[in-house]
């Protein structure tokens, strides 16, 4: 599977690793062999391998949602669930990276964007993550950050993993949860002590190598009282013209008084199939933001979920997704109300090109026990030409007469007026367009880090085919 072929690219996030060897024996489809592989690659304790194998008998007994886009040509058989290159490991330093990796993230500039922005940062090839770190001011407060294959390993570590593994999102949450549960490996084990508050912030990268590969990372993030702290996720993969899958998950805890934001640019190739699922429970008077950019994959359905679950707590939803030929963005945001007195806010930006169709999708349920309860949604689709598709689809439910919800839903072209406007002051139409595209989402783009919103404006440039 491994040769000494050069990297090679077309310019974008979608170049190849051909000269990555691996460790582990290529196994294609999902199957016990597969689960206890991962398992024992990983040396993990007995109660996660019951717990992958109760999955496995979960993912085999339910069906393919009926909702949504299709994925009838998801082939699951086909994928292979576990791909661990070699060198793979926490390595504590770039140089330990081995170099073809290295080059990989060289060339996204994951290094370099730690040494600008970052406070800490993972990197993650295929099945594996090979590079972690985390300044030592913040290792002298007690912070966590390790990559989670590993964290499960170390004792001190297992049983918050076991107490929380699992408990925001089930195993028989849908087929792709279980599926997710059966086969994870990697992904990001985060703790935040009681009123450390980090300003900068951490990241994670995720990278997808293998041809008709999945990639499972898990991601668990907890925050304790008056903790606050940002993280980003990254996500790439080249163009094999076979199907991908990627399947992560992030469950997020933070308790009374926390603030958490979590971002992610996602930018997997047209082969790719993004079915994640994220979601995070709030205590009192705590605050979450997601803030996210989905482009390039085949089919997305992904709803990052906030459950309000005590009183005076808030969540912020932001979200922007592109959409262009043969491919179907299918995201939005859930919000449970339970506690007095919650807020949320959802924003969703959509922009659909060449046939490409945007979907927003949310549900917002606001229960009997959340009285005075305040809901904003905010859902604009923007169409580049007359082939394009954006929907709305929203789910609400309002469970007592004393909240407030308003709803508002807008799709529509690029305006004729302001087009001309712009070329009558000499700017040329290619030009003129992608301003208007960059006023559209700026509501979202200011609220990501300087060098990760230049990074969505390069990537939304490219994919519009405009000067950036």
């Amino acid at each position: 599977m491994s040769n000494n072929t050069t990297v090679t690219t077309s310019g974008t996030w979608d170049f190849k690793d051909e000269g990555v060897k691996y460790i582990t024996e290529f196994i294609q489809g999902i199957n016990e062999e597969v689960v206890r592989q991962i398992s024992e690659s990983n040396k993990e304790p007995e109660w996660m391998l019951e717990l992958r194998l109760k999955a496995l008998k979960v993912y085999q007994e339910k069906s393919l949602p009926k909702w949504g886009p299709s994925l009838e040509k998801l082939d699951l058989e086909s994928i292979y669930y576990f791909a661990k290159p070699e060198g793979a490991g926490n390595n504590k330093s770039w140089d330990d990276v081995p170099e073809d990796i290295k080059n990989t993230f060289d060339r996204l500039g994951i290094p370099e964007a730690e040494k600008k922005a970052l406070a800490w940062v993972g990197a993650q090839y295929d099945s594996e993550t090979v590079y972690h770190s985390l300044k030592q001011e913040l290792q002298d407060k007690w912070v966590i950050f390790d990559d989670m294959s590993h964290a499960l390993t170390n004792p001190e570590y297992q049983e918050i993993i076991k107490k929380y593994f699992t408990k925001s999102i089930p195993i028989t949450d849908h087929k792709f949860a279980a599926l997710h549960y059966a086969v994870w490996s990697g992904g990001t084990f985060m703790y935040i002590p009681a009123g450390v508050e980090i300003d900068e912030p951490l990241q994670s990268y995720f990278r997808m190598n293998v041809k008709s590969g999945g990639q499972f990372e898990h991601t668990m993030i907890i925050l304790e009282e008056w903790a606050k702290a940002h993280y980003i996720e990254g996500c790439s993969a080249p163009k094999y013209d076979e199907n991908s899958l990627h399947a992560g998950w992030v469950e997020i805890f933070v308790w009374k008084n926390a603030t958490m934001r979590y971002s992610s640019v996602e930018n997997w190739s047209m082969d790719t199939y993004n079915l994640n699922t994220k979601r995070a429970i709030v205590e009192e008077g705590w605050y979450m933001e997601w803030v996210g950019g989905n482009l390039g994959s085949n089919t997305t359905m992904l709803y990052p979920c906030s459950i309000l679950k005590w009183d005076n707590s808030k969540a912020d939803h932001l979200g922007i997704a592109l959409a262009s030929d043969g491919q179907n963005q299918d995201t939005g945001a859930k919000v449970v109300h339970i506690g007095k007195n919650t807020t949320s806010n959802i924003m969703s930006k959509s922009i659909s090109k060449w046939s490409g169709i945007n979907t927003y999708r949310g549900l917002v349920d606001i229960k009997k026990s959340a009285l005075n309860s305040t809901v904003k949604v905010d859902c604009d689709g923007l169409l580049i030409d007359k082939e394009s598709i954006s929907n709305a689809v929203p789910d609400i439910h309002v469970r007592n007469a004393e909240s407030v919800v308003a709803h508002e839903a807008s799709a529509g072209k690029i305006n004729p007026n302001d087009l001309f406007y712009l070329q009558s002051r000499g700017i040329d139409e290619d030009e003129a367009k992608a301003m208007i595209v960059n006023g559209f989402i700026s509501p979202i783009m200011k609220e990501l880090p300087l060098e990760y919103a230049s990074e969505m404006n390069v990537l939304i440039a490219m994919e519009m085919e405009w000067g950036i």
